[in-house]
C-alpha cells in the first residue's frame, strides 16, 4: 500500500493550508502502532519532563493533554512501519524532497476529560529567526469526530503571518500556546473527522484547534512532521510568549 496524492489534493493543500485523507496504512500496521503508542504512554513517567509533559497545564497529577516528544526515537521500530513510510511519501510529494521527515510527537486526550487543544499556529512554537516550509501529518489511532476531538482548520490561514499567541490560560508555566486574539466570525472553520489511520496534513502557519474529548474512549493521535530546508527570516521578529515561558520555567539560581 503506497499513498499517492492527486493533483487536486496537492492544489488544495497549497490553496487552503490543509487536506484530509483516508487511511494511509493497513489495519494490521495500525494495530501495531497503537500497541507501541499505548506502551509509551503507560511508561511515560520514566521519560522525564524534557520528553513528556502535560501540554495544557503545569501539573502531572492528572494531565489533561499529555504529550510525548520524539516517540520514534524512544521506540525506533515505529520508523519501520507502513504508517511512517506513507507519511514520508506524503511530505515528499508535497515538497518534492528526497528525505523530508524531521520529527514526531504523540498527544493523548483521556476519555471524558481530555482538554481542548486551543487555536494556534505551529510556527508560534518555533524559532522566530527562521522561515519554515513544513507540515504536520496528524493521524488518529481510532475513529475521531468532533466529540472525540478531531482537528478544525481555518481555510487559507496558511497565507497569514504568525498571529499573536500566549501560554495556555495566560499561564507561562504551561508548555502549550493559544491564540491571543479573538476568532473572527468571517474565518471559515472546517472540522475534519477521520477514520482510524486516516490523516490531516496542514502547513506550519495553518490555524487549527481540537475540542475536548467528551467521548468514553481515549483519543490517541500521532503527529509526524516534515519540511524543506529552513531559511533565515527576512527581518526581525520576537515571540514574546516564548520569552515569558522561558523565564517562568528557568531553573532557580
Amino acid at each position: 500500500m503506497q499513498v499517492e496524492l492527486t493533483k487536486e489534493q496537492v492544489a488544495q493543500y497549497y490553496c487552503e493550508g490543509f487536506i484530509a485523507l483516508g487511511p494511509i496504512t493497513t489495519p494490521e500496521d495500525l494495530s501495531r502502532v497503537r500497541e507501541i503508542y499505548d506502551e509509551l504512554f503507560a511508561s511515560r513517567a520514566e521519560f522525564g519532563r524534557d520528553l513528556s509533559f502535560d501540554l495544557a497545564g503545569d501539573s502531572e497529577e492528572k494531565p489533561t493533554l499529555p504529550q510525548i516528544l520524539s516517540p520514534s526515537d524512544l521506540r525506533p521500530e515505529l520508523k519501520e512501519t507502513l504508517l511512517y513510510a506513507n507519511a514520508k511519501r506524503i511530505v515528499g510529494q508535497l515538497l518534492a524532497e528526497a528525505d523530508p521527515m524531521i520529527g514526531d510527537h504523540a498527544i493523548l486526550k483521556p476519555a471524558g476529560y481530555g482538554a481542548p487543544t486551543p487555536w494556534h499556529q505551529d510556527e508560534a512554537y518555533w524559532n522566530p529567526a527562521v522561515t519554515y516550509n513544513s507540515m504536520s501529518i496528524w493521524v488518529p489511532l481510532q475513529d475521531v469526530g468532533v466529540e472525540q476531538g478531531c482537528l478544525h482548520f481555518v481555510k487559507k490561514s496558511n497565507r497569514w503571518e504568525v498571529l499573536p499567541h500566549q501560554p495556555i490560560g495566560n499561564n507561562p508555566k504551561t508548555h502549550g500556546l493559544e491564540l491571543a486574539v479573538p476568532i473572527d466570525a468571517e474565518w471559515e472553520v472546517v472540522p475534519c473527522p477521520l477514520v482510524a489511520g486516516g490523516c490531516t496534513v496542514h502547513h506550519n502557519r495553518t490555524l487549527h484547534y481540537a475540542p475536548a474529548n467528551a467521548s468514553h474512549i481515549d483519543r490517541r493521535a500521532l503527529i509526524l512532521m516534515g519540511g524543506a530546508e529552513c531559511r533565515p527570516y527576512p527581518g526581525v521578529r520576537r515571540y514574546e510568549w516564548q520569552e515569558r515561558q522561558a523565564e517562568a520555567n528557568a531553573p532557580a539560581s
